[in-house]
C-alpha cells in the first residue's frame, strides 16, 4: 500500500534534492506541507506533491512557449 504522506526526507530523494532545500520549499509556500505529531515533523500529502508536479510541469511548459 502506498502511504498518503510523505517525509521530506522522502521528497528530498524522489526530487534528488537536500533536505534543506525541500524545507526551503516549504517555508517560502512553494510546497504545501502539514507538521504532525508531538514533534511537530513535516509531511507532504501524496495529492498535494502530485499536483505540485503538474503544475510545475504547466510552468516549465509555459515559459518554454515564451521564449
Amino acid at each position: 500500500m502506498e502511504p498518503r504522506f510523505y517525509t521530506i526526507s522522502d521528497v528530498a530523494e524522489m526530487f534528488a534534492l537536500s533536505e534543506q532545500g525541500v524545507r526551503a520549499m516549504i517555508r517560502s509556500g512553494e510546497l504545501r506541507a502539514i507538521q504532525v505529531g508531538g514533534s511537530r515533523q513535516w509531511r507532504i500529502e501524496k495529492s498535494v506533491l502530485e499536483q505540485y508536479i503538474e503544475n510545475a510541469y504547466k510552468a516549465s511548459e509555459a515559459a518554454l512557449k515564451a521564449k
